[in-house]
């Protein structure tokens, strides 16, 4: 649960009237700690079936909290009677899994990173003009990149080295080093 002054539920941004009637500001979040005690505002942790998750990775949560977790590989989905499900065309209906879903994300990345020096490569073949080296080491570098971050999803064994592609690494004060696994593309030119 997130604030609370008694039963009532406070939402930030939002101004509320206390037990003794007194409204407060809608500016009551940026209030110090001694305040929030004074007129007995306090955290309530969510009870783990409403705790937030990161949907990209989890469905939500069954009844006891337990989340339910993606799947890493595309489903081949059934009926009742466990018969492929089709679709209108009669080609089976697939779901597809968290690496494909990142899989393709990446390509799309690399095509809108490629595609503002693609003039480049029509000049050359229609007017034979060279490539500048500069674009032509660049285009290289996306293609590279999107294939270590391609390599990198298939190797995931589980949900637990998929998610920490997602992880930037940082310093021992917290601060980036680097791009996470998934978005380690280069600079742009």
């Amino acid at each position: 649960m997130p604030w609370k002054h008694g039963l009532k539920t406070l939402k930030p941004g939002k101004a509320w009237t206390d037990d003794n009637g007194t409204l407060h500001s809608a500016l009551w979040m940026r209030y110090d700690a001694s305040f929030k005690t004074r007129y007995n505002i306090v955290w309530e942790e969510p009870p783990a079936s409403e705790a937030p998750f990161d949907k990209r990775f989890y469905w939500g949560r069954q009844t006891d909290g337990t989340l339910i977790p993606r799947s890493l590989t595309d489903i081949n989905e059934v009926d009742e009677d466990d018969d492929p499900l089709l679709d209108e065309n009669g080609n089976q209906v697939v779901t597809l899994g968290l690496k494909s879903v990142a899989i393709a994300q990446a390509k799309t990345t690399a095509a809108s990173l490629l595609s503002p020096y693609d003039w480049y490569v029509t000049r050359k073949s229609e007017k034979s003009t060279a490539i500048p080296s500069t674009v032509s080491t660049y285009r290289d570098a996306v293609r590279t990149a999107c294939a270590a971050i391609e390599t990198s999803i298939n190797g995931a064994s589980d949900l637990a080295a998929f998610m920490a592609l997602y992880d930037t690494p940082v310093d021992s004060d917290g601060n980036p080093t680097g791009n996470s696994p998934i978005n380690n593309w280069p600079d742009a030119i």
